[in-house]
């Protein structure tokens, strides 16, 4: 299975290893944890992460996960008339995210112009 990612704040990220777990505020308001694929999650951040800094991206090995994984349309209101870059499914995590299934933590900062682009590994 392919790896997904999710985006938070460095603060959130190190506030859940001191917890030893990761919830994100959808969990409790939409019921889910919301991820992305490599493609999606640029366009997800140039979306809803406009002019924020201090991201990270969390790779998450989906095997590992210990809660449900289920891919599902966008969340966002009316997604049919989102950008081509924000439709189709999206991998959605129901319930707390492990630590253990986190296996890589990317610096995600806008560039110069304020764009987000997916960061290179390793």
């Amino acid at each position: 299975m392919s790896l997904i990612y999710h985006i938070t704040t460095r603060s959130d990220w190190d506030a859940a290893q001191e917890k030893g777990g990761y919830v994100a505020a959808s969990l409790e308001s939409e019921g889910f944890i919301h991820c992305s694929t490599e493609l999606q999650a640029a366009p997800v951040a140039n979306a809803f992460y406009a002019g924020q800094k201090g991201l990270v991206i969390l790779v998450i090995d989906p095997e590992k996960l210990t809660s449900p994984l289920q891919w599902d349309p966008p969340a966002h209101p009316a997604p049919e008339s989102a950008p081509a870059s924000l439709q189709g499914e999206f991998p959605h995590i129901y319930g707390a995210l492990n630590l253990d299934a986190v296996i890589d933590v990317l610096s995600f900062e806008p560039n110069k112009t304020g764009e987000f682009s997916f960061p290179p590994r390793g």
